[in-house]
């Protein structure tokens, strides 16, 4: 088996769609977590990250008295003329629960209890994915949502990394195996990003660079680190689709693009004994930059679709 092959076996299991579903279901059972545990009198609000939208949809929870919890969602009035609720979407949001708190055009609500919040964060993340069309969590303002997001990161028996910036000489660790690789990566990458990073179904660490997503996945042997990103998704045609990528290729510096099934990939490989947080740093620069660059470019001339449109950007 050559190093191609290798790389592929590893990842030739990979979904984005059951990521994403994985994603959504892990950030809702966090959410429960988190309302289960709010103050009288508190309140947490997530919204989609903005862009140029002054009006992004939201879902506010507050809490009341005896563990009660209601949940206000964007009506017409509040959202933007572009992100403005259709009878459709409204008549979704009715039949997951959600009852408006005045006129039509207000906001929407919904209630739940402490005892039992999974009901309503499920209901607020049907909402934000499926009427108001954020596509992943990875599009919600992290600094809000940093203990949602992602569970808490493994502990590293090497203990902090926040000396982990480059250094001279260079600070390196000496992993000792795939777990300890593993809450380095986590604990770099939420060091870098200055939140933490998601985390998948298959247990990849990942994070939004622009229209694409970027996975880090440790080696079973913990001697290597693979940064990856799927740039194109159903691509037609094989044969055109192998010869685009072979001539991209050739011109390539460092990274490879792959075609797997209908998906094209880009991904960097790092020895990871010893393990150099700084050359992590890089090959997530030089993996987020290539794929965000390069997807729209790709999908058009492969006719296929980038992880996210340009409209999402603008959530």
């Amino acid at each position: 088996m050559n190093d191609d092959d290798a790389w592929i076996s590893d990842v030739a299991d990979f979904d984005l769609e059951r990521s994403t579903d994985a994603a959504w279901a892990g950030f809702a059972e966090r959410l429960a977590e988190v309302l289960s545990v709010m103050d009288e009198g508190a309140s947490l609000s997530i919204g989609s990250l903005g862009g140029d939208d002054v009006h992004p949809p939201f879902v506010t929870f507050t809490c009341g008295e005896q563990g009660r919890l209601r949940a206000r969602a964007a009506g017409r009035d509040s959202l933007a003329p572009a992100r403005t609720l259709d009878d459709g979407q409204l008549a979704t949001m009715a039949a997951l629960g959600w009852t408006a708190t005045g006129p039509p055009g207000t906001d929407l609500a919904c209630e739940g209890s402490q005892e039992e919040p999974l009901p309503l964060a499920a209901d607020a993340v049907a909402a934000l994915r499926t009427v108001y069309g954020v596509e992943h969590p990875a599009f919600l303002a992290p600094d809000q949502l940093a203990e949602i997001l992602t569970p808490a990161t493994r502990e590293s028996p090497t203990g902090p990394i926040e000396d982990a910036a480059p250094a001279d000489p260079p600070v390196v660790y000496q992993p000792r195996d795939r777990d300890e690789l593993d809450a380095l990566l986590a604990a770099t990458l939420q060091r870098d990003l200055g939140h933490p990073p998601l985390r998948d179904s298959e247990g990849d660490l990942a994070f939004r660079a622009g229209s694409t997503m970027v996975f880090v996945r440790p080696s079973p042997d913990a001697e290597e680190v693979i940064v990856f990103a799927p740039v194109v998704h159903d691509v037609e045609g094989r044969s055109r689709a192998m010869e685009v990528i072979s001539d991209i290729n050739t011109e390539a510096r460092y990274v490879r693009f792959l075609l797997i099934r209908d998906r094209v990939y880009v991904s960097l490989s790092l020895f990871a004994q010893p393990f150099v947080p700084a050359h992590l740093a890089k090959a997530v620069g030089m993996i987020s930059v290539i794929g965000d660059r390069i997807d729209e470019e790709l999908a058009a001339k492969l006719r296929g679709r980038t992880t996210f449109s340009d409209e999402d950007d603008d959530l």
